[in-house]
């Protein structure tokens, strides 16, 4: 047990931890023994534990990796390995990213080298229902090492060991002064347990939503820029969103493991954006808007892995469902007692999934094999309705059949990857596959197409010296379609529609990524990241004939981003316990707008963000203080028919007080918002298409958000 301690201190030195070289140094002080000097070596079980661990940390120090223990936290007095994670200096979760079906690894943690198979329950939720009594280490080292498909740059191996039954909860409260309703009912709450060959967790969370509120003045304008109309708006989002969740592990005697999950959500949520309309010249009135989403869904999943042959089979499986209602009303009252008037859009949609995945790994000819093979099968079913409100106040249902209809994707997908290390810290990961697609459609011109797409990616990994660490990866990927693009769709509030398009195919694109990881000691650490992505069949608004629009496909457009991410000790400069969180990230990006031609951005891009985050953690104390602010810079959105912007801030700011020990839990109080952000809103409408005819007005709209006020409190049981 001392040599893993000394080993670990060792590390946690060299990254500039002192909580962890302090428990080291107290466990290489105390007697062998019991408190009463007896021998320990007894209990040679514990022993061969502590072997192993040495072991796996030994090897994870000589790939460059890091390793950290509870005991480097031990000033955020963390509850759950969440807690602990976020604290990694320089490293930021990255959760899956929404590719088709389960594929290859994308997030960025695992838990026990093995990557999550759920879907809705994500890394963000496991991590926390982890308590911190249970992590043993966490691992930090480059993807090529860990022979794992689709990896790349830093990721976190969360090493768990069993643990008695024990729980964990939070409870969240937000208010603001106006605009949105308090929220007293928010939190989480998950009981867990493992032994030595079985773990399992049971937990329930409840999502609220009672931001996406504000309010204020807005005005329209003619094209020549003459106020035609004043407008005093609110906006208000309600939401709840509770889910149940479950999963299990269980390994066998000879080696296998087999995991399940399962977790059932509801979906409650109220959107409105009232507006009193003052018109110069006219009928003042009051507009009405409502969108109401009321829904459900289930996932249930699983995996084996077990032994064949000369290496390991793991075979998952995954079934999702869920079923939505949507109702719009946009309804106008005139202050002079005409009739109403206005519109209503509904629709029921169902969506499923299903999955199954086989994954077979094995060594030859020195290195590591995996193939992978997938099989998923995806369906929308959409039923839309439109209505007139006629002067005696009923909704009369006018024709709409192009919103109603359903999509269905057969998907069969196959990749051999090859991992092996070309010299002393030089590793390579490569990858050849393709994907087998069945897109049909059913409604108004329905249409069965077949497609043949080539994937594969290659991944370098090098270690520079101790603490430098570069990894490049070239990937060619296919996206996923957004099955409801294929019927048409209005929205009330903004007043415009899109035709459906039964033409639609995947978007390909090639990636580029390359990522540079520096420790800087005592200092702390920097990431630098760097991206480029080139897309074929990129999904962009489109016209079509008839002066329509529609979600359809552009031949190519390029995107490139730079982000960095670094986290400064400023122990350094003689503030103890204080450190400075930083990124720092610019995309550029370039289409040929479908409607004129010309180059232009993605619509509606964030290509700036800047955060720094400071936080305080008291020595001697159980009290710690922060603060932050945040930029962002939106580019214009642009659909056929109108262009305008839609962004926030932009400058947000915060501030939070936190104790760490109130009746044993943790309680943080904190303030969002304290400079006055607010949400801005612009746009051209013409009378047509934007290149070929006149402005019919401009929209403008500054509302106020308030300051937000929230009160979070942890704990376990």
């Amino acid at each position: 047990m001392r040599d893993i301690a000394a080993l670990l201190a060792g590390a946690s030195l060299a990254m500039g931890g002192t909580p962890l070289a302090v428990s080291a140094q107290e466990a290489e002080e105390a007697p062998a023994g019991g408190e009463n000097g007896e021998d320990a070596s007894a209990d040679a079980s514990a022993d061969a534990s502590a072997d192993s661990s040495a072991d796996a940390v030994q090897q994870v120090l000589a790939l460059g990796g890091m390793v950290y223990v509870p005991q480097d936290f031990a000033r955020f007095a963390p509850r759950n390995a969440l807690d602990m994670l976020q604290q990694v200096p320089g490293f930021s979760i990255r959760g899956d990213d929404g590719q088709r079906g389960l594929g290859q690894a994308s997030a960025n943690v695992l838990v026990n080298g093995a990557r999550i198979s759920s879907k809705s329950d994500g890394i963000f939720d496991q991590l926390r229902q982890i308590s911190i009594d249970r992590v043993e280490r966490i691992e930090i080292v480059d993807a090529a090492s860990l022979a794992i498909p689709g990896l790349s740059g830093q990721v976190a191996n969360v090493v768990t060991s069993p643990g008695a039954i024990s729980g964990q909860f939070e409870y969240r409260a937000t208010a603001r002064p106006r605009y949105a309703e308090p929220s007293y009912f928010g939190g989480s709450v998950s009981v867990s347990g493992s032994g030595e060959n079985h773990e399992w967790t049971v937990a329930y969370n409840h999502g609220v939503g009672r931001g996406g509120g504000g309010g204020g003045l807005a005005t329209i304008s003619d094209a020549a820029g003459n106020i035609i109309e004043n407008r005093d708006a609110a906006i208000r989002f309600v939401g709840d969103f509770p889910q149940l969740s479950a999963r299990g592990k269980w390994t066998s005697a000879g080696g296998t493991i087999v995991n399940a999950n399962a977790s059932y959500s509801r979906n409650f949520n109220h959107f409105s954006d009232d507006e009193y309309r003052d018109l110069v010249i006219g009928v003042d009135r009051f507009r009405n808007f409502d969108n109401r989403n009321r829904g459900w869904g289930y996932e249930l999943g699983g995996d084996v892995d077990f032994a064949l042959g000369a290496g390991r089979m793991k075979v998952i499986v995954l079934e999702s469902y869920d079923r939505g209602r949507v109702r719009q009303d946009s309804v106008f009252i005139f202050d002079d007692g005409s009739p109403d008037t206005g519109n209503r859009y509904t629709a029921r949609t169902e969506t499923g999934e299903r999955i199954g995945r086989a994954e077979y790994s094995w060594a030859m000819l020195g290195g590591d094999w995996q193939w992978d093979g997938e099989a998923a099968f995806n369906r929308l079913d959409r039923s839309a309705s439109l209505f007139n409100l006629d002067p005696s106040g009923d909704f009369v249902e006018i024709a709409f059949p192009t919103g109603s209809g359903g999509v269905t994707e057969d998907r069969y997908e196959t990749i051999l990857t090859h991992n092996r290390t070309l010299t002393g810290g030089l590793s390579l990961q490569v990858g050849v596959g393709g994907e087998y697609s069945t897109l049909a459609q059913s409604g108004p011109g329905g249409l069965v197409r077949r497609f043949w797409r080539p994937k594969g990616s290659a991944t370098l990994a090098w270690v520079v010296e101790d603490g430098l660490d570069v990894s490049f990866k070239m990937a060619r990927e296919v996206r996923q379609l957004s099955f409801g693009d294929f019927l048409s769709s209005v929205s009330l509030n903004q007043n415009n529609q899109n035709a459906g398009n039964v033409q639609l195919v995947p978007p390909q694109v090639w990636e580029a990524d390359l990522e540079i990881d520096k420790d800087l000691g005592p200092w702390g650490s920097t990431t630098l990241k760097i991206y480029g992505r080139w897309f074929e069949d990129l999904v962009e608004i489109i016209p079509l004939p008839g002066g329509l629009e529609a979600s359809g496909n552009i031949p190519s457009a390029r995107r490139y981003s730079i982000d960095w991410r670094s986290t400064f000790e400023l122990a350094q400069m003689g503030w103890n316990g204080a450190k400075l969180d930083s990124v720092v990230v610019y995309t550029d990006s370039s289409l040929s707008d479908p409607l004129t031609g010309i180059a232009r951005p993605f619509s509606g891009q964030t290509n700036v963000q800047l955060e720094l985050n400071l936080r305080h953690d008291i020595p001697g104390s159980d009290w710690a203080w922060g603060a932050g602010v945040s930029y962002n810079h939106t580019l214009p959105f642009y659909r056929l028919g109108e262009v305008g912007r839609d962004d926030e801030g932009p400058a947000y700011t915060y501030a939070f007080i936190e104790h760490k020990d109130v009746l044993g839990m943790t309680a943080n109080f904190q303030v969002f918002n304290l400079t006055g952000g607010s949400a801005r809103f612009q746009r051209t409408v013409y009378a047509g298409y934007r290149d070929r005819t006149p402005v019919l007005f401009h929209e403008y709209r500054n509302l106020s958000v308030q300051p937000i006020f929230r009160f979070q409190l942890t704990g376990d049981f």
